[in-house]
């Protein structure tokens, strides 16, 4: 139809007018930092495998394997035909990297948010999250019919403000943040929000995407405080871990319900045994290698030391920029000196701080990491 197509153009034009409008460029992966893209070969700083695991032997061997084994993909979802037998592997490896009793796999880290949240509460409910969460523990909440409301980013005692003076208006809460917030790398402050949710009967749900593997040994944020109580970790496979997929780690009772109720698990076709098989070898690699999971962050850390920013809390360091239109120049700016630093815009990031958003890896050599530190600065005196 006429108005569909002038509707879509119209959109399109206004995002070109704002520097906003996105496009896809095919790249293709190579092994350590590397990528290339038409026909250019480019060191990436813009990659979440974060341990390079995507190219590890074995990881791709155990793929290989599974695909042998038991075929490209499940076949149906897990509840009818689709549960092969590497998904209970994986789940148990996951409980027990988390510490927890049970753990649900699901195609994807925003299927796991999207199905987990409307599970656990609805109407009559509240979900507080905090306003700097990734984009599918915001889809989740809203699929849930519950109240929502925005937590200024990591503002403890507002979180304990408004609990104490609106709890009893609601009956079942959850509080979800990110461990380690995927735009600004900074991390949640997961003890004291835990002791605040358990003052209040709310449950923590903490979505851990870019902290397993590469922060605690590998365990990821929430072990950097030990003691601390979780009753919800979630994550992905597709970062650290090299692959694709998401889970839940939670207690035994809470997994079996999320097992049988959440949508995003009982009507999507499970996860691919190749997926599992590379996730579990990819689990052994980072728990027989603590030197490989401390590698993104020392790199990370080496990066902030040389341009005097404070030091880096993750393997992500935002350079801010604010204009988006400024933040894809400095982008286009960088990929001339053959470095990959992709810009990121809104609606990603609030209006007003488009970024570079720079990730370490193990693959990156300490030169790689001085050669980007050195060409920064004069694009962004630009």
């Amino acid at each position: 139809m006429q108005s569909l197509q002038n509707f879509a153009e119209q959109k399109l034009a206004s995002l070109e007018a704002r520097a906003l409008r996105r496009t896809l460029a095919p790249t293709r992966r190579m092994e350590g930092a590397w990528v290339e893209r038409e026909g250019r070969r480019l060191l990436s700083f813009s990659c979440n495998d974060y341990l390079g695991l995507s190219h590890h032997p074995a990881v791709k061997a155990a793929a290989a394997a599974a695909i042998e084994t038991y075929g490209v993909g499940a076949g149906a979802s897990r509840l009818v035909t689709g549960d092969h037998p590497l998904m209970e592997v994986l789940e148990a490896r996951l409980a027990a990297l988390k510490g927890t009793e049970a753990a649900c796999v699901f195609g994807s880290g925003y299927l796991a948010n999207a199905g987990i949240l409307p599970t656990l509460v609805g109407p009559g409910d509240l979900i507080v999250v905090d306003e700097l969460a990734h984009s599918c523990i915001w889809a989740g909440a809203k699929l849930s019919g519950a109240e929502i409301t925005a937590l200024r980013h990591n503002a403890v005692d507002d979180l304990a403000a408004l609990l104490g003076d609106r709890r009893a208006s609601f009956g079942r809460v959850i509080v979800a943040t990110d461990g380690v917030f995927s735009m600004d790398g900074d991390l949640a402050p997961l003890d004291r929000l835990a002791e605040v949710c358990a003052a209040h009967d709310a449950w923590l749900l903490s979505d851990d995407a870019h902290g397993v593997g590469v922060l605690a040994e590998g365990r990821g944020s929430a072990s950097l405080f030990p003691g601390t109580s979780i009753p919800l970790q979630m994550g992905t496979l597709s970062k650290a871990i090299g692959g694709y997929g998401g889970y839940l780690c939670a207690s035994r009772a809470v997994i079996d319900l999320i097992k049988s109720r959440a949508r995003t698990l009982v009507y999507s076709t499970g996860l691919p045994p190749a997926c599992a098989a590379s996730a579990i070898a990819a689990l052994e690699v980072i728990a027989g290698d603590a030197a490989l999971c401390a590698r993104p962050l020392a790199n990370a850390r080496a990066f902030t030391a040389a341009m005097g920013l404070p030091p880096a809390q993750s393997p992500i360091v935002p350079v801010m920029i604010g204009d988006a239109a400024r933040a894809v120049e400095a982008s286009q700016a960088l990929l001339e000196e053959g470095l990959l630093v992709v810009a990121i815009r809104p609606p990603t990031v609030p209006d007003g701080t488009s970024r570079l958003r720079i990730a370490f890896s193990a693959d990156h050599a300490p030169a790689d990491v001085a050669r980007l530190a050195a060409a920064l600065p004069a694009i962004l005196a630009a």
